[in-house]
């Protein structure tokens, strides 16, 4: 199973909470966080791309760095691991897109690839004036399908020519072109976004669910799977897990209740707001899990709370359901969380046995990180 790491590129990361961490933001925090991924052996890093935060007490991801310039940086202080940025679509004409992925796959060394998303918060985009309008909600993935194919287009033969609804080309050209095949993330649950995941994407990022639940996502993984079906390509799935993790299960327990405990109502009450604006469509899944009440803390995300033992036993787990290639982990600390990642949970792990392995050949993967 792969395993990567979904940046924290937004203040506190994923915890809308009093309790947790505070912190901003920093090129400096995420070089620490990948090259400790990188020296553990994980295979990808990801950083999302917010525009506005949720506010609240704790500000929650009003703070943000950018996702290709962080990359582009990041791309210069590493060796191996394969590095994800996230495109704003409604902001980043396709064509700028596809050269600036294509200057970050000279930079790292064909190490390169690109999440797209469509833009689920109205005021992301509303505060810069570029809001299309409602309606937009359900065309979103029509946007999308014609910027992934101009994207590809000059990915794959350097000009582009297409004349859409929504893009107009005109002999477009694109030169250096990546040196390796540029890889497409996608996150949409609806069946718009399985569609488009199945015909223009390489994978399909979903959050788990749940508490200590490490396959209720299945049913999320059998849909694309259907999906793919209609399109014949090889499209694999990815999950995203909180890893809340200590010597024993009371431990770890006592920490996630603590988190709870400081939930900040202001910020995850604005993500309530912002999750119902779509009434044109209904909210992609995703969303509506983001915004459930229920766990908001974390966004409601799955999440894996225990002792190191338990944990690695959880993420085995996750590696049994079909069509699942891997899980994007997050942390409430992300430099302890990492460490403890790395040294007491991973090597206990049947699905990372590899990377153990090639540890004990004295391999690159898990040189020591500082």
């Amino acid at each position: 199973m792969n395993v990567g790491v979904f940046i924290p590129i937004g203040n506190n990361g994923w915890l809308l909470s009093e309790n947790a961490p505070q912190y901003k933001p920093s090129f400096e925090l995420n070089k620490q966080v990948v090259l400790k991924a990188e020296g553990y052996g994980l295979d990808f890093a990801l950083s999302m791309i917010k525009l506005r935060g949720f506010g609240g007490k704790t500000e929650f991801w009003d703070h943000n760095l950018e996702s290709f310039t962080l990359m582009a940086g990041l791309a210069a202080v590493t060796s191996r691991i394969k590095l994800f940025a996230t495109a704003a679509t409604l902001c980043m004409p396709p064509a700028i897109t596809a050269r600036m992925a294509a200057t970050i796959d000279s930079i790292s060394n064909g190490r390169f690839g690109l999440n797209l998303v469509t833009g689920w918060q109205r005021p992301e985009y509303s505060q810069m004036g570029l809001w299309p309008g409602d309606e937009y909600f359900s065309r979103r993935y029509e946007y999308l399908s014609e910027y992934a194919q101009v994207l590809r287009d000059l990915w794959e033969t350097g000009t582009c020519d297409r004349k859409g609804e929504f893009f107009q080309m005109d002999d477009c050209r694109l030169s250096p072109r990546p040196q390796a095949e540029m890889k497409i993330i996608c996150a949409g649950q609806s069946a718009a976004g399985m569609e488009f995941t199945a015909r223009y994407a390489d994978y399909n990022f979903c959050f788990g669910k749940g508490v200590n639940t490490p396959t209720a996502f299945a049913p999320t993984v059998e849909r694309l799977e259907a999906a793919k079906a209609a399109t014949g390509r090889d499209v694999s799935s990815y999950v995203l897990f909180m890893i809340i993790a200590d010597e024993t299960d009371e431990a770890a327990r006592a920490t996630w209740e603590h988190y709870k405990a400081g939930a900040d109502q202001e910020a995850i009450a604005w993500l309530g707001i912002q999750g119902a604006a779509d009434t044109k469509s209904g909210a992609d899944t995703n969303v509506r899990q983001m915004v459930d009440p229920t766990s908001a803390v974390n966004i409601n995300m799955g999440t894996l709370v225990g002792s190191y033992a338990e944990v690695a036993r959880m993420l085995d787990e996750v590696a049994t359901v079909p069509g699942t290639e891997g899980v994007l982990l997050v942390f409430d600390d992300f430099l302890k969380g990492l460490d403890a990642y790395g040294t007491r949970i991973q090597p206990l792990m049947k699905s990372r046995a590899h990377i153990q392995a090639g540890a004990e050949a004295g391999a690159e993967p898990m040189a020591k990180v500082a």
